[in-house]
């Protein structure tokens, strides 16, 4: 049986994907700017656009008078091996947003383990129904822990209840997108969601007791933080433009962050309209240790299934491992920010 194209893929999803995605060629936050429900945002939408804009403005270094080697893509992470430095970033919602072929439940449980049979790991989402942390954790412990749960900003109690849950099906870390307190749908509901003050993250760290990712980084300020509260990482992300517009890209502020946390031991991961291995790349040139991407994972799977987010994977994958051999990188700690051109 031929595998499917990611061309194919996008065909279908658009199929199936519902009113809002558009299943776009390119997912550079355009066709949807300003849609919420869906995978734009509240007000213009003007972050996600300007997002995918300044990656496709880094240019990256070509040499190629070097050692001829396969690239090394694998990547460490509090003690996990992947196959690759970039992760399916955390959707929740995805009936209300994407269309109903899945729920959240079924959503998180396919893309695990098709994420896991691929060599990287899923962060799965949170939402307003209980049962959606529920699933995601049965579906964690389905791949033995093998994925990194993200809990939105609750109040305590709520983000301890879920948080054992998580713990419980054994997951390896833990996470939080702290800027979720900027979605629409979050506001005035029960439990409560809201910012954490630094108090408030070290209390949520320790009540972690594995490695905690605060997810929603934007300025150097807000990273010392994380680092104060005892976050073992970051992600540097504006929620991929949809909670504030004017906000800058996280391309704009990723490498003065990395700067600022240099020598700290803090693992820096960023998302927000980074599309193809060479953006990946370039992440890794300006300080990043791995990549989330989301979108167009959602994508992948409205359109093949366990297949498409398998051909998505192998597509980076592919992409990552030219640029690398392209620009004399053998291995990821060999990607320096000489080799590209901000």
């Amino acid at each position: 049986m031929t595998e499917m194209t990611y061309q194919e893929i996008l065909e279908n999803a658009r199929g199936c994907i519902g009113a809002y995605c558009k299943a776009c060629p390119v997912c550079n936050g355009r066709a949807c700017k300003n849609q919420i429900p869906g995978p734009g945002a509240k007000g213009m939408g003007d972050t996600a656009a300007r997002n995918f804009d300044k990656w496709q403005e880094i240019r990256v270094n070509m040499d190629t008078i070097c050692a001829n080697r396969t690239p090394d893509t694998s990547l460490t992470l509090f003690g996990k091996t992947f196959r690759y430095p970039f992760f399916a970033g955390p959707a929740g919602a995805v009936n209300l947003h994407y269309g109903e072929k899945y729920s959240d439940l079924s959503y998180n449980d396919l893309m695990l383990r098709s994420c896991v049979e691929n060599g990287i790991a899923a962060f799965t989402g949170d939402g307003t129904n209980p049962e959606v942390v529920i699933q995601a954790a049965k579906a964690l412990a389905d791949v033995k822990g093998q994925g990194i749960p993200t809990i939105k900003p609750w109040n305590m109690e709520t983000i301890r209840e879920k948080m054992q849950l998580c713990k419980d099906a054994g997951c390896f870390a833990l996470a939080m997108d702290i800027d979720a307190a900027g979605l629409p749908f979050l506001k005035n509901i029960t439990p409560p969601a809201g910012s954490k003050n630094v108090e408030e993250l070290k209390e949520i760290v320790r009540m972690a007791g594995v490695p905690f990712i605060v997810k929603g980084i934007m300025t150097v300020k807000g990273a010392l933080k994380a680092k104060e509260a005892g976050a073992a990482a970051i992600v540097v992300s504006n929620h991929g433009g949809r909670v504030l517009d004017q906000c800058p890209a996280t391309a704009e502020v990723l490498a003065e962050i990395a700067d600022a946390l240099q020598g700290s031991g803090m693992k820096i991961l960023v998302d927000g309209g980074l599309r193809n291995g060479t953006d990946i790349f370039k992440a890794l040139a300006m300080g990043a240790d791995g990549v989330l991407i989301c979108r167009p994972f959602v994508t992948a799977l409205y359109g093949g299934g366990a297949e498409g987010v398998s051909v998505y994977i192998e597509k980076l994958a592919g992409e990552l491992r030219d640029t690398m051999a392209m620009c004399g990188a053998g291995s990821l700690p060999e990607i320096t920010r000489e080799m590209v051109r901000l």
